[in-house]
């Protein structure tokens, strides 16, 4: 199962998702769907974005689990 970690990023980085919203230029609802799992198919655009935004690597918002 592959899970957005979104919730944890920006809990280790202290921002709110209305922040990131902010800093990425995403709407707000589009970076909710990402927090809370609701997405299918995952925009690389979007994923670029939250890690520029968050000055991180790609391994730290996606997750692997059996």
């Amino acid at each position: 199962m592959i899970r957005i970690a979104l919730d944890t990023a920006l809990e280790k980085y202290g921002i709110t998702r209305y922040e990131l919203a902010k800093r990425t230029g995403i709407q707000y609802q589009v970076l909710d769907n990402y927090y809370k799992n609701r997405v299918k198919r995952y925009d690389s655009y979007v994923l670029e974005r939250i890690c520029s935004a968050l000055d991180c690597g790609i391994s730290e918002i996606i997750e692997y689990k059996k």
